[in-house]
């Protein structure tokens, strides 16, 4: 039996692949990092331009209640007190986000806790339904129509695409609606961004381990899988069985990103713009993520597409008719005993950052405590 190089080869260099690489290599385990795109990191890679931390694949902003989880990112960076606080554009009048006080008196004058509730729920009771059976009337049933026609219906229907009256209710499971003077998009304990970008993290995660950057699995699949005992893939799960049941579905992003030569163009990190005669969803202003003074300024424009097979997948679409085709690669999967699959694509599930980590921190302590039975 020849003896392979690698004890893991790990399928993606994002937050998933590198915590993993991480703790298998204390463990005194060999790991080879590959990545297709020609730099580390996935989609939290940040690109320097200007002397600003570019956030290439859209804002990433770190929050967690999860102190383990705070505490071990906390061990590769030093974190900033960034706290989010989006603007809403709808009407030509800009509003604060998330759903709160300053929402409803920018809305309707409403001062009190008590004015606002007595006009959600006027319109929900006018406007809502008892079993909805699309995003429009789950989103009436939850928030009235003004709330619904000001900040989600175009804004929803441009991220994914549909009209609303076509997009399942379960999107919106809930829609957080805050009584106070409170405009923290986030309510976990912890929440910043890494000073000097996430790329600090990445490369403290990876130091001293083999990674090759511009390498695509699937055209040296069969080289690549002999060389390791095992293979942690974090691409797409219906790629990597060749669609045999099917290809799942997925919304894209594309980026454009603009210097301009003044120090601010939007006073705030990220603005939303609700309304479809704007074919993007959002701007982002980089250098308000770490509080710059630079001279120049960096914005991005976040436009949604429909995926196709040579874009970036960023979003599922978990629809009953995506989820019954995972379920069947997820079972072809578990008879894999020699790959791992993790994180956001290969699990077909949206992640937040902490959420990867804790995925994949458990991926790891499992396969320990097996070693040790």
């Amino acid at each position: 039996m020849i003896e392979k190089k690698y004890d893991y080869l790990i399928v993606g260099a994002g937050l998933f692949g590198s915590v993993f690489a991480h703790e298998m290599t204390k463990l005194n385990k060999k790991c080879l990092v590959i990545d297709k795109r020609d730099h580390l990191g996935g989609n939290v890679y940040c690109e320097e331009k200007e002397g600003i931390n570019v956030h290439k694949y859209g804002a990433h902003i770190f929050h967690t209640n999860d102190k383990k989880i705070w505490d071990y990112v906390n061990r590769f960076a030093t974190f900033n007190n960034y706290i989010n606080s989006p603007l809403s554009l709808s009407k030509g009048n800009l509003y604060n986000l998330p759903f709160n006080m300053n929402t409803f008196y920018q809305l309707w004058g409403t001062k009190t806790p008590e004015e606002a509730k007595q006009k959600i729920d006027e319109q929900i009771a006018k406007y809502g339904v008892k079993s909805p059976a699309n995003l429009e009337e789950q989103a009436l049933s939850l928030v009235g129509k003004d709330i619904y026609e000001t900040f989600i219906k175009e804004y929803t229907e441009k991220q994914w695409g549909k009209k609303a009256t076509e997009l399942p209710a379960f999107i919106i499971k809930r829609l957080p609606v805050r009584f106070t003077y409170n405009n923290n998009y986030f309510n976990d304990r912890y929440q910043g961004i890494p000073t000097g970008g996430y790329n600090v993290i990445i490369n403290g995660l990876l130091e001293g381990i083999e990674t090759k950057t511009g390498i695509d699995f699937f055209e040296d699949k069969e080289h690549l899988e002999s060389i390791a005992d095992t293979i942690v893939y974090t691409g797409k799960i219906d790629e990597f069985f060749d669609y045999k049941y099917g290809q799942l579905e997925y919304r894209s992003l594309r980026f454009e990103h603009e210097i301009h030569d003044s120090e601010n163009y939007q006073g705030n990190a990220v603005v939303n713009y609700n309304d479809a005669k704007y074919p993007y969803t959002r701007i982002i202003e980089h250098k308000h993520f770490e509080f710059g003074k630079q001279e120049k300024t960096i914005i991005t424009r976040e436009y949604p597409e429909n995926w196709n097979k040579g874009k970036e997948a960023y979003y599922p679409i978990n629809n009953e008719d995506n989820q019954k085709v995972f379920k069947r690669y997820k079972e072809e999967s578990k008879k894999l005993k020699n790959v791992i699959f993790g994180g956001r694509l290969a699990e077909y599930r949206y992640y937040d950052m902490h959420q990867i980590i804790a995925s994949s921190l458990a991926k790891v302590e499992e396969i320990s405590m097996s070693k040790q039975e």
